[in-house]
């Protein structure tokens, strides 16, 4: 069985390096609170800034839930990340499925693409999660998109 890729795609009003410094140093900050995996809301979303960095979560005392790790550091131009997360959305370090994103020189600004790939691998329950990740990245990323206008808009 094959999926096809999520590919969702936005255009910020910022160059390549700040469009990946924030999506990568700020995600805490953009990210919706209460809408990440760990048992309360996130305080920080860190992803190590090396090949096979961690990519998790921590809470206000301090604990830390896992999402993956990073398979490919490439700034300003692209991050791949292994996503770790099962269908019910627990970290499952045996699960890999991938989520690339780019950042394109557009004009003024920049084209962000993410793809999140490889969604056959979770098993039989694979077209119900791919739904969910359907529906829940265009989400996503709308909040990075108007992060990285308000935070150009104060500067």
């Amino acid at each position: 069985m094959s999926i096809a890729p999520i590919v969702h795609s936005v255009f910020v009003e910022v160059p390549p390096e700040r469009a990946f410094s924030l999506f990568t140093g700020r995600m805490g900050d953009w990210w919706d609170r209460g809408k990440t995996v760990g048992g309360k809301p996130h305080v920080a979303i860190i992803i190590e800034p090396v090949p096979g960095g961690r990519w998790y979560e921590r809470d206000a005392e301090g604990n830390e839930t896992m999402w993956g790790n990073v398979i490919a550091w490439e700034p300003p131009r692209r991050l791949l990340l292994a996503w770790r997360l099962g269908h019910d959305f627990a970290y499952d370090p045996d699960l890999e499925t991938e989520l690339q994103v780019s950042f394109a020189p557009e004009g003024e600004g920049t084209r962000v693409t993410l793809e999140h790939r490889h969604l056959e691998r979770f098993g039989a329950r694979a077209r119900e999660v791919a739904e969910k990740l359907r529906n829940g990245w265009p989400g996503i990323i709308a909040r990075f998109t108007e992060f990285a206008r308000a935070g150009e808009q104060a500067r």
